[in-house]
């Protein structure tokens, strides 16, 4: 198919498409402005920004991927266009880039739909000097509309599974012309430099993937190692769990607690959970869950202040057996305050989640058997010894009890773990190094 064909096709396909947009977007949750005016490249007001860096965070994983690299954009004096499809993705780039907004450094958008009349409005109207696509979003309209206007794309820390390939060859040379058309590319692992060459792209270099440059505040650490120190409880962090995983988790807590029951273990003995759902939407049903399993559980929703600093907040989670992580931004506190991550999204077949921030905060990881976003990164954090693999959520936890009674391998996996993330950081410093030499090259063609 040639890029005549996949406009006329997504023409056709419109009224599905945005339909499909708003039954997503009612699922998610959030202000998603399906039908607002940037959404089709229109505009009220004139752009705030003279030629600023255009940086695509299409989701929540890419806008926390993105986060250490929008931020090394600013402390070099750039200023940031910063475009997302999902609400959630702007929310979270929202609260971390809050200074930098209000700042007039800063300004965020949502990428418009691929439509040809859509894109062009948009890169008139906001002129970036370069952009910059965060892990996989190659969309055919609006690369081929900035090479026109002679802005250089670059596609960063990105990521090409087995499967992306095959639907990249399957498009035929509408994907191929995208991959062709797009000036840099820096690929997270050699695999995925060779299957992005294999889609068409040129000029792929390895550069690592921007996970492991995160920065985690202090304020964040000290948080989640005072609620490791004031309560007398083991923690184990289950984080971002998906569909068909809680329920699971679920029952392996339950059938944990029944055990220590039996064995007349005290509660404030044994370990609190902390079950923190990946997506927003899907706090409320998880909590019907934890209640229908007859478990004790506290909502972290209820406190107002930040994550176990009072009396109340820690006698209830002594009393407890599940805290549901039920806000956003403060994975690195539940991480800090932990003995064992459990990091899921890979215990069913959507492709595992960044297990990186908690090895970087030295906490032992184990994951599950689906982990092919991050294939290399799993399989190098398990050869250095900084996490496990699990086949099943029951299997995960027995695991994660298993490790808390050794203490010296638990500090042996954070210590490799802590070490693994520091010998692979630089990702962010290389590939802005390679975005300044394309800002170079700009030259824009109205």
């Amino acid at each position: 198919m040639n890029r005549f064909f996949y406009n006329v096709s997504i023409s056709l396909l419109a009224p599905a498409l945005l339909a499909w947009m708003g039954l997503r977007a009612r699922r998610a949750g959030g202000n998603w402005e399906i039908l607002s005016g940037a959404r089709f490249g229109r505009y009220m007001t004139a752009a705030p920004l003279k030629r600023p860096v255009w940086v695509h965070a299409v989701s929540l994983g890419e806008t926390r991927a993105a986060q250490p690299f929008v931020q090394a954009l600013l402390d070099q004096g750039d200023t940031v266009l910063l475009t997302h499809m999902t609400a959630t993705g702007r929310a979270e780039a929202a609260r971390a880039f809050a200074e930098a907004i209000a700042r007039g450094r800063l300004m965020q958008e949502w990428l418009p739909y691929d439509f040809p009349g859509s894109v062009a409005r948009f890169l008139t109207h906001y002129r970036p000097v370069a952009g910059v696509m965060i892990e996989r979003e190659v969309w055919p309209n609006i690369i081929a509309a900035a090479r026109k206007r002679g802005i250089p794309i670059m596609l960063a820390s990105a990521r090409f599974s087995d499967g992306s390939l095959r639907q990249s060859l399957r498009a035929g040379r509408v994907m191929r012309e995208a991959y062709e058309n797009i000036e840099a590319v820096y690929a997270q692992t050699l695999q995925d430099a060779q299957r992005l060459e294999q889609a068409g792209a040129s000029a792929v270099r390895v550069s690592g993937n921007f996970k492991f440059d995160v920065t985690i505040h202090e304020e964040d650490v000290a948080r989640g190692l005072a609620l490791d120190n004031v309560l007398p409880r083991n923690i184990f962090t289950i984080a971002s769990t998906r569909e068909g995983e809680d329920e699971l988790f679920i029952e392996a807590i339950a059938q944990h607690y029944k055990r220590s029951r039996a064995q007349n273990m005290e509660l404030d003995s044994d370990v609190l959970f902390c079950l923190i759902p990946r997506h927003p939407q899907r706090f409320d049903y998880v909590a019907s869950v934890l209640a229908k399993a007859g478990l004790p559980f506290v909502r972290r929703s209820r406190f107002s202040t930040p994550l176990g600093t009072t009396a109340t907040a820690i006698r209830e989670f002594s009393q407890t057996s599940v805290l549901l992580g039920d806000s956003l931004g403060e994975m690195p506190r539940y991480y800090a305050s932990s003995q064992v991550a459990i990091v899921a999204g890979s215990f069913a077949p959507f492709g595992g989640q960044n297990l990186i921030e908690a090895c970087a905060l030295g906490v032992p990881v184990i994951v599950g058997p689906h982990t092919y976003n991050f294939e290399q990164a799993a399989a190098d954090a398990i050869q250095e010894g900084a996490a496990l693999r699990a086949p099943n959520p029951a299997d995960a936890v027995q695991l994660a009890l298993q490790l808390i009674q050794d203490h010296a391998r638990l500090r042996r996996m954070g210590e490799a773990g802590a070490h693994w993330v520091q010998k692979h950081a630089g990702a962010v410093a290389r590939v802005v190094i390679g975005l300044n030499e394309l800002k170079q090259k700009a030259d824009y063609k109205p």
